[in-house]
């Protein structure tokens, strides 16, 4: 049964969908089964896998209304060799007609259910907010991957994003866990970004994954040609910091079943 792995920071520009994306090509390129699940309305994990999100038959919006099923809705990343659940500006709507439903924030989980012995892992790339999308998603994980900044405002939202996982533990999901904490864009030149890192380390620990992601131009340029870094330049710095990250989850997952 796949790992369903909720990627999440409330606060915007942390690198979460650029996390999103990139472990899925990583972890695909360890020849691991994986399906990314597209839950931000502004879509950007659909462009940079290089999907076209105004030309879609059927999208995340569509299983959340259970207007389609997920198997439907789902289609192959070129080049890739994983898959990705699609999504458009369409998910606002689907927010707001979800808080009138009853069940609302079952929907996800109940929609990848069929299709979750499909996959090892399942990534959920969410909203830069806790809103309904984001519950769905948090209700439907078994774990959480945070991307933090290494920048001045790294932490600021992180208790509430932090205080919203403990009370989804505590109502809807009891087994859900932190999978990690990932620092994003670090500048070894930065003293600051040095002190954000010790910070997290301090008080995180272990949970703090070993790999670090640089700022790097080609893991920037990458999704203006709907490729993940991985197929954009491998050996890129950005690209090979995802591919640690992806050899690190895969370690951890297989401690986990242990």
């Amino acid at each position: 049964m796949g790992r369903i792995v909720a990627i999440t920071n409330q606060k915007g520009g942390v690198g979460k969908t650029t996390t999103a994306v990139n472990l899925a090509a990583a972890l695909a390129a360890a020849e691991k089964r994986v399906l990314l699940v597209d839950l931000d309305p502004q879509g950007n994990a659909t462009t940079g896998c290089g999907v076209d999100k105004s030309a879609l038959a059927s999208t995340a919006c569509d299983v959340l209304l259970g207007d389609s099923a997920a198997q439907d809705s789902i289609v192959p990343v070129q080049d890739g060799q994983f898959d990705l659940l699609p999504a458009n500006a369409d998910l606002t709507a689907a927010e707001v007609r979800l808080l009138q439903e009853i069940g609302r924030e079952l929907r996800l989980k109940k929609a990848l259910e069929p299709v979750r012995g499909l996959y090892d892992h399942l990534l959920i790339d969410c909203p830069p907010s806790i809103n309904m999308l984001t519950l769905n998603a948090l209700t439907a994980a078994d774990g959480v991957l945070i991307p933090i900044q290494c920048e001045y405002y790294a932490l600021e939202g992180l208790s509430s994003l932090l205080e919203t996982i403990k009370q989804v533990r505590n109502t809807v999901n009891p087994q859900l866990r932190i999978e990690g904490l990932l620092r994003t864009m670090y500048d070894p030149r930065n003293r600051l970004a040095a002190e954000v890192s010790n910070q997290l380390l301090k008080h995180f620990r272990d949970k703090v994954y070993d790999a670090i992601i640089p700022r790097n131009v080609r893991l920037a340029e990458a999704p203006s040609f709907g490729l993940s870094a991985i197929h954009h330049d491998r050996s890129s710095r950005g690209a090979q910091a995802y591919v640690q990250l992806a050899e690190e989850v895969i370690r951890r997952d297989a401690s986990t079943a242990a």
